[in-house]
């Protein structure tokens, strides 16, 4: 959420980031309600003094046996008492009204992010490794995987429904090696605290984040409750300290956690059906910081540089684009992709995203940090990047480590999370 003194004193500033993101928020509504707010404030602090003050004047009268000029005066304070709950709940209508379009406000894009309406203005940033040269035609993941019997869609369909996945065998293996695999490396070596969340969240924690109100129909909710399943690690992570105060002395809180996570992908219907890219649940690991304003776009780059170690390690191929400002989420200020090189595709596809929030999603969820120096406690930076898609990692290692028989050979990283295996084959 936006500070809403800083889109008071900066509003034709936001009203161009906006048309920059391409969105369109009618802020002389958010002018509107603010003035009234105000207005209202003035006429109820107003009557509360008149009140405060008649109430004084009744007792006089009482005093003095001037009861009828008493009595009238009592009668008109209490009016004046029902006019101030009027305004109140005036007051209370607006400023849900006003929260209401506070929340669904976008992030303003960081002065680095390219502008572009679309993702044609998304700029390569940085490219490592150079896709393989196949002697032969490389299969898809999907065919690969119904070969070697480690992966059953069809059954997976009976089961559940389309966009679901039945992992067998080595298959299953796979998926959790790579699952500890990134775990370790980011607890162990780059120094993230693991949690293990929730794996559902209520309204307020969806809220904190930014999902909702806006992105309420691509998320699944459990019927009777105030639960939704998660649709990102993010969500619950990041709602760790919601409606705390932490010492600036503990920033930069570093944490990292497997969870599943569950979308509806509304709006993506006919998109990526084949195989395991756009699931409905898939594993997930993430990465969340909480860090200082002075200090978050450093971070940044640290979690980006953690994400993406995990595809040096597995000698896949990828890349790193910063996104344009058509192209980045609600929340973030500033996003990194890490895309993969797919073999089936020709082409290069989102694992990670690595985004900035700044106090975006603080102010939301009211989490604060207190300077050292003392004073008053200051909204931190949130950051999150999935650390990484683990299914989209399968996919990359199967269509990337394909050899002409079949058999895929298992990277020398991953070979002791697999319990010794360096090639799956049937």
């Amino acid at each position: 959420m936006l500070d809403p003194k800083f889109i008071k004193e900066n509003i034709d500033y936001v009203k161009r980031k906006m048309k920059e993101r391409g969105v369109t928020i009618d802020l002389e509504s958010f002018l509107t309600l603010e003035e009234e707010r105000k207005r209202i404030i003035r006429e109820v602090e107003e009557l509360e003094r008149l009140r405060n003050t008649g109430s004084k004047k009744v007792g006089e009268l009482k005093r003095q046996g001037k009861n009828a000029e008493a009595e009238k005066l009592h009668m008109e304070l209490k009016l004046s008492s029902e006019k101030v709950k009027e305004l109140e709940d005036k007051r209370t209508e607006i400023e849900n009204e006003f929260r209401d379009l506070l929340l669904r406000i976008p992030n303003v894009p960081h002065p680095s992010v390219p502008f572009e309406k679309n993702s044609s203005g998304n700029v390569e940033i940085k490219r490592s490794g150079s896709p393989r040269e196949f002697d032969f035609e490389p299969k898809d993941h999907v065919e690969i995987g119904k070969k070697l019997d480690i992966l059953d869609l069809d059954r997976a369909s009976k089961i559940t429904g389309a966009r679901f996945a039945l992992y067998k065998g080595l298959g299953a293996r796979l998926e959790r090696a790579l699952i500890n695999f990134m775990l370790d490396l980011h607890v162990n070596e780059h120094g993230y605290e693991e949690v293990l969340p929730p794996f559902m969240a209520n309204r307020d924690s969806f809220i904190g984040t930014g999902n909702l109100p806006k992105f309420e129909e691509d998320l699944f909710k459990v019927d009777g409750t105030d639960f939704y399943l998660i649709p990102t690690g993010e969500v619950p992570i990041t709602n760790i300290h919601r409606d705390e105060i932490i010492d600036e002395e503990e920033l930069p809180k570093n944490y990292a956690a497997y969870t599943p996570c569950f979308r509806k992908e509304a709006g993506s219907y006919g998109k990526d059906v084949r195989g395991i890219i756009r699931q409905h649940q898939f594993n997930k690991v993430e990465l969340v910081k909480f860090a200082t304003p002075e200090n978050s776009y450093a971070e940044l780059e640290s979690l980006t540089k953690d994400a993406t170690r995990v595809l040096e390690l597995l000698e896949l191929p990828h890349r790193i684009m910063l996104l344009s400002t058509g192209d980045m989420g609600f929340s973030s200020a500033k996003t990194y992709d890490i895309e993969v090189w797919i073999p089936s595709e020709n082409t290069y596809r989102e694992i990670s995203s690595c985004s900035n929030f700044e106090d975006f999603q603080a102010r939301r969820a009211n989490i604060r940090y207190r300077p050292k120096g003392g004073g008053k406690p200051r909204f931190l930076h949130t950051l999150n990047g999935s650390g990484l898609a683990v299914g989209r990692t399968v996919v990359a290692l199967l269509e990337n480590c394909q050899e002409r028989d079949g058999s895929v050979i298992i990277p020398k990283a991953l070979v002791p999370y697999m319990r010794g295996v360096e090639r799956i084959h049937s």
